[in-house]
């Protein structure tokens, strides 16, 4: 019998293939990428072709001569890293490294862990597709070229530890003239005019002033809108016309990585990075009691919504079965954006059969939840639209038009399963309206003026950026996470009641970038961009003709700036504190772990201390200031820097303000399918109020 030896990225993978195969298999990890481009230098042969100089990944030297030894032992070596650009360029970096031959029928791919598909997979092997590894080639020395470049022109001009990329440029600025677009924005007032009126069988509902005369009207100010009550409070409205529609709500297709983090975010209060951490835990395998380890989603970094017809039939059973047959559909698909890698499936669980409430033992609390989001989409996607009516009532009061709208369930179809979130929703009334005909009269109860104002644009969270990024075309799904981390590690963006606000240094970066290197920031370049390392994927265009496309210009501008780029001195942020050293005010930093405090004096007074973020809020059992702190998982809390004295902690956000009921401090909460409040931060008391206007909007 030959003797196979099958390289996986991680021991996780690793493990969970190793139960589905015989002896004659060793299954082994490369722990990611083995190959990469040099840090300490360009790496890139910018006169020759671009050729690049790819060396061993310090720490993985090990690694590779355990591989090389196991595949000498093998008759056969396979390459079973991720399936997507990355893993491919991962196999061809192993194949090179392992001395096999690119072109030999080494490369397998799991779209998910299981059995039978893994079975299947290493009896097909096929070669490497050069295609792929090319595309990935080009992407990896784009941002070489972009960040080895651009990154010491910030440190000369701005400061050291600054960088600059290609996708990550495009989404500060998305950030940043948001947020301009924010604090310009001049709120314009509104008002509207709605009544409350009976029924003929005295049932009450209510009705908006829309027209006067048929023609549109807009109050803009307060003597508006009175003169429009004024005209409406002698009147006996009238209903005029009663229009009933029936109309269909169709499922979402399944996920892919855009959507899914997304709406974990939404729903699930996750960041992306959490996101695509969870889901790889859930696609590389888990043991699940008798089942023992195994893949519970297929692979989660694709933009594809293609369903096998296994997973559909499996589907359409588990339907079946459990609501009826009027409840399974045709199957939700969405629409392409731009060219789709169809070669996976869109998000699944790998069997219908794993209900979420049979594996709650098995997973922890956030695996639990991610696969009960994934596997009630999925489900939700093979079943029949919701059905209702809406209905409009159009109704006359004097020359003035006033509309009423509402709607009824007919058939629930897939919402008896999936709750869509605000977003995900059409805008119609859900309100139930009583039995009308052309002709009623009604009873004006009470009239209801209203003043509005305009709202700018919401600030961005990580779940809005993903959508924008995904909708311009910017970046692909694996890149989306590592991203919005680097965006935030360097100091450009800050995290706020998970809104995503820029920071002087990232206005300061984005504002250079765009005056010396428009292409960088500009969000329809980069775009474009993505359709070109497509395009070398396809076969269509050559890797190096689009990384020289894009160099030869860049690299004039990179000269003309070193030249004209004047140096930019940032304000650093001097707090009251002094250095224990020397007396200085400390300064605010920023390094690699976040902020700190340091003597101005470096480096001839080399004084540090941790940053301290207060709150303002005293501490109710001892008077002291409950400050921000860190959990050992990162996740902040708020505690009192009295501590180890003083014990007194928080999850929420604190207020100064007390609960009205029992003395104790009101926090904020900010449930994920909801709007922001205030309660009691005593377990015991269940006080509630809503939040105070000014501080209320939070973007979805």
């Amino acid at each position: 019998m030959s003797k196979y030896l099958l390289i996986v990225e991680s021991p996780a993978k690793a493990k969970t293939i190793g139960k589905f195969l015989d002896k004659n298999y060793i299954v082994d990890a490369s722990m990611g990428h083995v190959r990469d481009l040099p840090r300490s230098q360009l790496g890139v042969d910018v006169e020759n072709g671009f050729i690049p100089k790819y060396i061993t990944i310090r720490g993985k030297g090990e690694v590779l001569r355990k591989l090389r030894t196991a595949a000498k032992k093998a008759d056969k070596v396979l390459l079973a890293s991720d399936p997507d650009r990355e893993g491919e360029a991962i196999a061809w970096h192993l194949a090179h490294s392992l001395k096999i031959e690119p072109d030999s029928q080494c490369r397998v791919e799991f779209n998910e862990l299981t059995k039978d598909a893994v079975r299947r997979s290493v009896k097909a092997p096929r070669v490497i597709d050069q295609q792929r590894v090319d595309a990935q080639q080009a992407r990896r020395i784009l941002d070489r070229l972009v960040g080895y470049n651009l990154s010491p022109l910030l440190w000369k001009k701005i400061r050291g530890g600054l960088s600059a990329g290609r996708v990550q440029s495009v989404a500060v600025k998305l950030i940043c003239d948001r947020q301009r677009e924010i604090d310009n924005f001049q709120p314009e007032e509104y008002w509207t005019i709605r009544a409350e009126l009976l029924s003929p069988d005295h049932e009450q509902f209510t009705a908006q002033v829309i027209t006067r005369d048929r023609k549109k009207i807009e109050p803009k100010s307060e003597e508006e809108a009175k003169a429009i009550v004024a005209e409406l409070k002698p009147e006996t409205p009238a209903v005029t016309d009663v229009i009933i529609r029936e109309r269909r709500r169709f499922p979402r297709p399944p996920y892919i990585t855009s959507t899914l983090q997304q709406e974990a975010g939404r729903k699930l209060g996750f960041t992306v990075k959490k996101t695509m951490a969870v889901a790889q835990a859930l696609y590389e395998g888990l043991p699940v009691g008798k089942e023992g380890r195994v893949g519970l989603i297929t692979y989660m970094r694709t933009d594809s919504t293609r369903i096998s017809p296994q997973a559909r039939q499996e589907a359409v059973e588990h339907i079946t079965a459990t609501y009826g047959p009027e409840y399974v559909g045709h199957g939700a698909a969405g629409k392409a954006r731009g060219k789709v890698q169809d070669a996976h499936e869109g998000i699944r669980p790998t069997r219908v059969g794993r209900r979420p409430e049979d594996l709650k033992s098995f997973l922890t609390a956030d695996q639990l939840r991610l696969y009960k989001l994934i596997w009630e989409r999925f489900l939700a996607s093979q079943m029949a639209p919701m059905v209702y009516d809406t209905v409009t009532v159009d109704i006359a009061a004097g020359k003035l038009g006033l509309k009423a709208s509402g709607s009824k369930v007919k058939f629930p179809g897939y919402s008896v399963l999936y709750e869509e979130t605000e977003e995900d929703n059409d805008k119609e009334e859900t309100t139930e309206l009583p039995q009308l005909k052309a002709g009623d009269k009604l009873t004006l109860t009470r009239i209801l003026p209203k003043q509005h104002f305009t709202q700018p644009p919401p600030t961005y969270t990580e779940a809005s950026l993903v959508k924008t990024l995904e909708e311009q075309g910017i970046g692909r799904p694996s890149t989306y996470a590592p991203t919005i981390d680097t965006i935030t590690r360097r100091g450009y963006v800050q995290r706020e009641r998970r809104r995503l606000l820029p920071t002087e240094l990232g206005f300061i970066v984005t504002d250079l970038l765009e005056q010396y290197f428009p292409e960088v920031v500009d969000a329809g370049f980069t775009a474009e961009m993505e359709n070109r390392l497509d395009s070398i994927e396809e076969g269509e265009t050559a890797w190096t003709d689009v990384v020289r496309e894009f160099f030869e210009p860049f690299s004039i501008q990179v000269e003309d700036a070193k030249e004209k780029m004047a140096p930019v001195k940032l304000e650093e942020e001097v707090t009251d504190e002094l250095c224990e050293q020397c007396g200085k005010n400390l300064v605010v930093k920023t390094g690699r772990f976040g902020k700190f405090l340091a003597c101005p004096g470096f480096p001839e007074c080399k004084y540090t201390k941790p940053f301290r973020e207060g709150t303002g809020v005293q501490c109710p059992d001892c008077g002291g200031e409950l400050i921000v702190k860190t959990s050992r998982r990162g996740r902040r809390f708020y505690g009192c820097d009295n501590y180890p004295d003083c014990t007194f902690a928080l999850w929420d956000p604190p207020t100064s303000k007390r609960c009205p009921q029992c003395g104790s401090l009101l926090v904020r909460k900010e449930p994920r399918t909801k709007k922001p409040y205030l309660a009691c931060s005593n377990k015991d008391c269940r006080h509630r109020e809503p939040l105070p206007a000014e501080d209320e909007k939070i973007s979805e």
